[in-house]
């Protein structure tokens, strides 16, 4: 079997693999990318970021319509939605993106490999095609971006009704009754989704707040609006089993309390590394109790030349947080430079209002001692939002009580997915709160809130 050789192979096309590819690329290396699945992109582009936000953005116009145009003055007749259509919207979105990535590879002459790629030795890696065929593949350096999948949860048997966000993203009918396990930002997302097209759905969790890692009271007031739009949340509750009962039913165990029948289930209990079949005992690469790849400064395993990101080592499993890493650990390489800002890793939960944040939060801040400030300004009081029909939800900013520098931003509302860029800007730069609130903001727009959570920091709000 001819071996061929590259500067840089990267196992995994997603947001992390695909990117850390054409970064090399561009920097004149010779590249291949490793991916199994048919389609570039990832989880992300194929079942996960990109596909709910269509059926997000779908149902939240169906829910518009139904239930809000009186208060915009507008008159409709009978609104009703057509599941089958909305599933091929979502669909074509990820064929396009998905082959604009095979476009960038092209434009990039990276090499793409159709396959499972395993290590054999250092520097090696053997691609393996469905139909049994391998191709050997040498090079000085090799990236791990190989992703995480739906972490499994016991006493739950996945198939039938039970699924994870992979099938939650295509049901060919709404389910009456949906139940949902975890409370984090896929399941209240997924949850969302299928509650606007009329399924009653009730969310399990076993910690005793929503959104894990979220501010906890913009978390709870979160938790409140949603209870409103009729979902229903068990916060404290243990789930120890699931399973179809081949009767077009499903049965959820909870501890200490009834069983519960649905229609279908959706298990969203957080994500798990995919590094089983890698190969990495080859390489003498022995992972944590969590599945996850140690690494140390510049993305850098235990074996020489093979380095890790994105959602097989540690911290949080965001696509963007993988882009970062992937772009960071080669500009590593090859110029001796790159950087990733931990402090400086936005997350978004697109529930309707949104949910955004960056930094850290009260409790963390707490935790470590660090003396702050607090700002916050409600949307209520924002002229935009009032004219959108957005006006739940709030900004928050946190700041160093000595020297101003903006710790953490949080919000709740309308476009908080979009707003927080802005926050996180100026984590990334140090900025303080007395300059972001220095900093002419355009009106009327919903980035003044931040203006004014800044100036609330600093115990002068205009318009509060």
């Amino acid at each position: 079997m001819a071996t061929k050789k590259y500067d840089l192979i990267v196992i995994g096309a997603g947001p992390g693999g695909y990117v850390a590819a054409i970064r090399a690329a561009q920097l004149g290396k010779n590249v291949a990318c490793i991916e199994q699945e048919p389609l570039l992109g990832g989880t992300c582009l194929r079942v996960g970021c990109i596909p709910s936000k269509a059926l997000l953005e779908s149902s939240h116009r169906f829910d518009e319509l139904k239930y809000r145009t009186k208060e915009y003055g507008l008159v409709v007749g009978d609104i009703s939605f057509d599941l089958a259509a909305m599933m091929k919207r979502k669909d074509k979105i990820v064929k396009n993106l998905t082959g604009g990535i095979e476009l960038l590879f092209k434009k990039n002459k990276i090499d793409r490999y159709l396959g499972k790629g395993r290590f054999d030795g250092l520097g090696k890696v053997v691609v393996e095609n469905g139909e049994g065929e391998q191709t050997a593949l040498e090079a000085d350096a090799i990236i791990i971006a190989t992703g995480s999948r739906s972490a499994d949860l016991p006493g739950v048997v996945i198939g039938g009704g039970v699924g994870t966000s992979t099938e939650a993203l295509s049901w060919d009918e709404v389910p009456e009754q949906l139940v949902v396990i975890g409370a984090g930002f896929i399941g209240l997302e997924l949850g969302s989704v299928w509650a606007r097209l009329g399924a009653k759905v009730t969310v399990l969790e076993y910690m005793d707040r929503i959104m894990p890692g979220i501010d906890a009271k913009i978390a709870d007031s979160a938790r409140k609006i949603l209870q409103r739009q009729g979902m229903k949340l068990r916060l404290g509750t243990k789930v120890v089993g699931a399973k179809d009962n081949g009767d077009g039913k499903c049965t959820v165990e909870v501890e200490g309390g009834d069983p519960i029948v649905a229609d279908k289930v959706l298990v969203a209990v957080g994500r798990t590394p995919n590094t089983a079949g890698l190969g990495l005992e080859s390489v003498g690469i022995t992972v944590d109790r969590r599945g996850r790849i140690p690494v140390s400064e510049g993305w850098a395993t235990t074996a020489p030349g093979i380095y890790a990101i994105g959602d097989v080592i540690g911290g949080v499993m965001l696509a963007h947080k993988a882009h970062e890493e992937g772009v960071a650990c080669v500009e590593r390489l090859y110029t001796g430079t790159g950087h990733v800002n931990y402090d400086a890793i936005p997350g978004v939960c697109y529930t309707s209002p949104e949910v955004a944040s960056v930094g850290r939060t009260e409790e963390q801040l707490n935790e470590q001692g660090v003396a702050y400030k607090v700002g916050q300004f409600p949307f209520r009081a924002n002229g935009r939002a009032i004219t959108l029909g957005a006006a739940e939800g709030e900004v928050k900013i946190l700041a160093d009580a000595k020297t101003g520098r903006i710790l953490g931003v949080h919000i709740l509302g309308a476009s908080a997915g979009d707003l927080i860029a802005e926050a996180t800007a100026a984590i990334e730069f140090g900025v303080s709160a007395e300059t972001l609130a220095r900093t002419c903001h355009a009106h009327p727009t919903l980035a003044e809130a931040v203006r004014e959570a800044a100036l609330a920091a600093l115990d002068r709000p205009i318009h509060m």
